[in-house]
């Protein structure tokens, strides 16, 4: 099977393969139920060590095996088979999880023999859809396809139904040092939040402030803003002072960078000003020429 027939089968068929994932029971409302493949001991099945999924809130799997004990697992674990009689998950580790607490002894499965690759690739789509991932672990998720797989943001941003400025945002998180990354994992730092320091002198020790402060992410930009500036004017910290962007220039840069999943500067001279977008490879500035040519 060749790249394109497999991204094509991702991007359409993904629902089809592997079934409507952890619909919540809705009061009142019959579950429709999935008919699995077998019923399977649960020391059987396994997680998969490549999912990029990585955090659980424990509360959720408490009340997912309270709905379980009450319900039953409505929709089956997706599986493979590794060796005899034994499974790894593609799809439903928070189900696997749950049961566990549950305390089920055996587990519904639908059987897919699928390669390593396909694996991997399914459990990217399947947590970033239904929005399961933490902004790192999705940035991860997209680096592995890119790195291992070929795929483009372009490919990327189609499989899952995101544009391809969002999964270019997702990849520049993982240009921070390790300690922001960390607090963008746990929650402390919003996507928004770690994207604003990317280009800063010291990450760390802004996010450290953000944090303990409980910046906005506006105020986060502002610091940000201010940093960058004094590293561009070193000693000059009045004229920097004055000539500090009013929010919503830093606003509409923030915009636009989103927008495009590249620097963008917007310096006002008078009644006119400059434009700058800042790339890093051939392929962002021909994404650039391309939307500029579309208009």
């Amino acid at each position: 099977m060749n790249d394109d027939n497999s991204k094509r089968r991702l991007g359409r068929g993904l629902a089809a393969l592997i079934g409507e994932m952890d619909q919540p029971v809705q009061q009142g409302v019959a579950p429709s139920a999935v008919n699995p493949d077998r019923q399977v001991p649960i020391e059987f099945v396994g997680r998969n060590p490549r999912n990029p999924r990585r955090y659980f809130d424990e509360s959720e799997l408490q009340d997912l095996a309270s709905s379980i004990r009450q319900h039953g697992i409505v929709q089956p674990v997706v599986v493979r088979t590794i060796a005899q009689d034994r499974f790894e998950i593609i799809a439903g580790e928070r189900r696997w999880r749950a049961a566990q607490l549950a305390g089920f002894v055996e587990i519904p499965v639908i059987v897919r023999d699928v390669d390593d690759r396909t694996a991997l690739e399914i459990a990217i789509v399947e947590n970033v859809q239904r929005s399961d991932l933490n902004p790192l672990e999705e940035a991860m998720g997209y680096d592995q396809l890119i790195a291992e797989h070929g795929y483009t943001q372009n490919d990327l941003g189609e499989i899952i139904g995101k544009s391809r400025s969002h999964v270019a945002n997702s990849l520049r998180l993982l240009k921070l040092p390790e300690p922001v990354r960390d607090m963008l994992a746990s929650g402390s730092l919003s996507a928004g939040h770690a994207r604003a320091l990317i280009p800063t002198s010291d990450p760390v020790a802004l996010a450290r402030s953000i944090v303990a402060k409980g910046m906005s992410v506006r105020d986060a930009e502002r610091l940000a803003q201010n940093d960058i500036k004094a590293q561009s004017n070193p000693g000059g910290a009045e004229a920097h002072r004055k000539e500090e962007k009013d929010a919503d220039t830093v606003a509409l840069e923030r915009t636009l960078s989103d927008s495009l999943g590249l620097q963008v500067t917007v310096n006002h001279k008078g009644t006119g000003g400059q434009l700058r977008i800042s790339y890093k490879t051939l392929e962002q500035l021909e994404e650039i020429c391309r939307l500029l040519e579309r208009r």
